[in-house]
């Protein structure tokens, strides 16, 4: 866990490489810039690189990549980047399953653009590196903020999708977006001013946290980026339901298959809020729960998470 002003190591853990960071001082919050010679010390594992986008560099790793036509592309959720997928990645790559996971702008090791941090942003951030791979199709993964994201590249790109799995989605709730989108210095220090507490509330996520012991410890080495609360507090100054709610009506009327998953003891995206709004625009989607699962199933419970993926892909 974090500890304010202690100077010691942490590992943090990228697909199958560790990486060794200071823990944190108050003073090295916000102390990094994702530039060319940060990216240049990394040592990424197998079937990682950047690809240069329109909006800055984004980290993407890929397995099984070759001769791929329709990969599963796993996009992750609202703060945490994209090793928060690494089991399921592992898991279809196992399978023989072409993967691709990504870092959203403003987390992990992507760029940190001063744009506004719009769900349309990340729609043309996964279509752009689709095109950088030469992929036409994939089934698309959204997990908690991530089904924002794959919903509204459904909206733009309806013939590039395949399939789609929520996986504990945020983008089923009812939102307005902010009145006024600009992201004050005052907003950005406020918000860097709770990061030694935010790692440990990372642990929310989860039913059981004592499952994952070193999880804070990954998160708080994302405290260290610049531009990170910047990103953070933009997106969720733009989160907007009146569109997310047109695509899912379409989504209905289309033969994109849904998949919806749950974790049964979800306290973070709260099923019963919005139970009665799925049923009506999502009326014909296929419907899993998790049990013994929070808002992470796909990490929580395993076993019964990959099951529904075997059935879902027919694998």
């Amino acid at each position: 866990m974090l500890r304010k002003g202690l100077a010691t190591v942490l590992i943090g853990l990228v697909g199958s490489t560790f990486y060794s960071y200071p823990l944190l001082a108050d003073s090295q919050f916000e102390s990094v810039t994702k530039n060319e010679a940060f990216r240049a010390q990394l040592n990424l594992p197998e079937g990682a690189a950047f690809a240069a986008l329109e909006q800055g560099h984004t980290y993407y790793r890929t397995a099984n990549i070759k001769d791929c036509k329709t990969p599963d592309v796993l996009v992750h959720g609202f703060s945490v980047p994209s090793y928060i997928w690494d089991p399921t990645f592992d898991f279809l790559a196992s399978k023989g399953r072409c993967v691709v996971t990504l870092d959203l702008y403003g987390r992990g090791f992507s760029d940190n653009p001063d744009v506004e941090y719009t769900d349309t942003l990340f729609a043309h951030q996964v279509l752009e590196l689709l095109d950088h791979l030469g992929l036409e199709k994939a089934s698309l993964f959204g997990l908690s903020n991530g089904g924002r994201v794959v919903s509204q590249v459904a909206g733009m790109a309806p013939l590039r999708v395949e399939r789609l799995i929520y996986v504990a989605s945020s983008g089923f709730g009812d939102a307005r977006r902010a009145d006024d989108t600009r992201v004050t210095k005052t907003e950005i220090a406020e918000l860097i001013a709770q990061y030694p507490d935010l790692p440990a509330g990372q642990l929310s996520d989860f039913k059981d946290p004592s499952q994952f012991q070193d999880w804070d410890d990954q998160y708080a080495a994302l405290l260290a980026y610049k531009g990170f609360a910047r990103a953070l507090i933009s997106t969720r100054k733009n989160h907007d339901s009146t569109e997310l709610d047109r695509i899912h009506a379409m989504l209905q009327d289309s033969d994109i298959p849904v998949v919806t998953i749950w974790g049964d003891s979800d306290t973070v995206v709260v099923y019963e809020r919005f139970a009665k709004k799925i049923a009506r625009l999502l009326p014909k989607r296929v419907e899993h729960v998790v049990p013994n699962s929070g808002h992470l199933p796909h990490m929580e419970n395993r076993i019964v998470f990959e099951a529904i993926l075997e059935k879902s892909l027919g694998l």
